[in-house]
């Protein structure tokens, strides 16, 4: 049987409501992930969760020692849950995320979080990159509104655009629901 890990990704305090940087449906998204994560617990596989701390003197969130930085008492870790802090976009970018994930035969990620156009994108395809199947589930991501040449993307188009892209050619693109009944 192949391993299967659960990824999740900055489901921190500031990407919340009232947050430093709040994304638009960060509570919905976590709760459908919270059903994937108990799933998960359930069934004993491997869960990692990855927080980000930012590194830059001036960071306005996520910066280490803050509420805003602590990971989401909905997905929460229990004792025995890897946690990897990263400073990069992508996960596995100066992290030990491969390696925990290799000592566990890990072969697929099944990945949620946020933000859809930035650390779930970023770790969907290099994942996959690296050979593991991936699949995310798109109702348990969240993102925000986007600038461009003057214009603003909601951040459902945003979030449209970027799950179409991965499921393109990247990863298997699925609802919390789709998941849970597979």
């Amino acid at each position: 049987m192949t391993a299967t890990a659960l990824v999740l990704v900055d489901f921190q305090n500031d990407y919340f409501d009232g947050g430093a940087f709040s994304l638009v449906g960060t509570a919905d998204a976590a709760a459908k992930a919270r059903k994937v994560l108990e799933r998960f617990r359930a069934s004993g596989e491997t869960i990692v969760h990855i927080r980000h701390h930012a590194s830059e003197d001036d960071a306005t969130f996520f910066v280490p020692g803050t509420a805003g930085a602590e990971i989401n008492t909905t997905v929460a870790p229990l004792a025995g849950e890897a946690v990897v802090t990263k400073a990069n976009i992508n996960g596995f970018l100066g992290t030990d995320l491969k390696s925990i994930l290799d000592a566990e035969g890990v072969a697929n990620l099944v990945i949620v979080g946020a933000m859809s156009h930035m650390c779930i994108d970023a770790l969907a395809r290099a994942a996959s990159d690296l050979g593991y199947g991936v699949t995310v589930v798109h109702d348990a991501v969240a993102t925000r509104d986007l600038e461009f040449a003057g214009r603003t993307v909601a951040a459902a188009d945003v979030h449209a655009s970027f799950m179409a892209a991965l499921a393109f050619a990247y990863a298997n693109v699925v609802s919390a629901d789709e998941f849970l009944n597979s």
